[in-house]
């Protein structure tokens, strides 16, 4: 078999959603199998690890088992097993990487940690067996990172969030307006009918002449607004698009500032925050009016899944790259885990 049609299986649950994907190549899709626990961890207005942990083990063997029965395949028909193994909820991960690696050894199976951020960093290339220079974002719930890449594992970290992450800094402003969890999509969700210009919140380091993030400031500027004006349910909208406005500003200004520093025509989002509307719609019109190429994620691989995992272990497999199932798994994130 060449090394461009080899067979991968993936595994994700590095929060807290369990996905199982198969992937022939760069490109085919065997299964695609994701099981959200978003409703379990709303009734506690955030993802509580243990819980997280145990749900995973309740659920993985299942969505493996109903992945495999899709594609059509038997373990010993895969060429290779990988798994997400940080950053991310120790807890979780453990899971995950455990049966991958199970999995490897009773299969003889080679086996591929993947690093998460790396699977969302590669989504907007799905498909694509190089993988161009440009700039990119990655905007999720625990992370908010920019980045110059080169091809795939050469780049250089930009700049990241000093404190909270985008996706963070919209669940804890949902949190504060009685919104619940996960916030982000219902913050977006009102902001469409609501006026982005009503409300002043400010734009933290949008102009600090570096490519660091901050939105920790914006949290307590939300909380301190609420607190003086007690705004009426009516008002819920403009607030909404006030507040993910000042988000959108400063990741745009910074990823567009970025790729003209580094003198890239092309520009990626990716994370779950990618899938924000106005975020999608800021960035294609400003993207079009500098004559930037943009790229987004293909539909399902804007949040957590194991497809975007597969696809990173493809490009690891096919520049050699395996791992010794003695592999730990790493909770935090280190920007030299991404590259070569």
């Amino acid at each position: 078999m060449s090394q461009a049609k080899r067979v991968l299986l993936a595994i994700e649950t590095s929060c807290d959603e369990t996905a199982v994907a198969i992937l022939r190549g760069f490109d085919e899709v065997l299964a695609h199998e994701i099981y959200s626990q978003a409703e379990i961890h709303s009734e506690f207005g955030g993802v509580v690890p243990e819980v997280a942990s145990r749900n995973h083990l309740a659920t993985a063997p299942l969505v493996l088992d109903r992945a495999l029965e899709k594609a059509g395949l038997r373990i010993s028909a895969l060429d290779a097993i990988a798994a997400t193994t940080g950053p991310g909820l120790a807890p979780a991960l453990l899971v995950g990487a455990s049966i991958a690696k199970g999995l490897a050894i009773g299969a003889s199976k080679p086996f591929l940690a993947v690093n998460h951020i790396e699977g969302h960093l590669l989504s907007p290339f799905f498909g694509q067996e190089k993988i161009p220079p440009h700039t990119a974002m990655v905007v999720s719930g625990g992370h908010t990172l920019l980045l110059d890449i080169e091809s795939f594992g050469r780049g250089r970290l930009l700049g990241r969030t000093l404190d909270d992450a985008a996706g963070e800094a919209f669940d804890k402003g949902a949190k504060l307006l009685g919104l619940g969890y996960p916030g982000g999509v219902r913050i977006d969700e009102l902001a469409k009918s609501g006026d982005p210009n009503r409300y002043e919140f400010p734009r933290g380091m949008a102009h600090s002449g570096d490519f660091d993030f901050s939105f920790s400031g914006l949290k307590t500027s939300l909380r301190v607004f609420l607190e003086k004006n007690r705004p009426s349910e009516n008002d819920l909208p403009d607030i909404c698009a006030s507040f993910q406005a000042a988000i959108v500003d400063v990741l745009l200004e910074k990823l567009f500032r970025a790729a003209q520093s580094n003198d890239r025509q092309l520009a990626a989002l990716s994370g779950g925050v990618s899938a924000n509307s106005a975020l999608r719609a800021k960035a294609t019109t400003e993207a079009a009016r500098l004559g930037i190429e943009l790229k987004f994620p293909p539909a399902g691989l804007l949040t957590d899944n194991a497809l975007m995992i597969a696809f990173a272990a493809a490009h690891r497999l096919a520049n050699g790259m395996t791992h010794s199932v003695t592999e730990e798994i790493s909770p935090n994130f280190s920007p030299a885990s991404l590259f070569r």
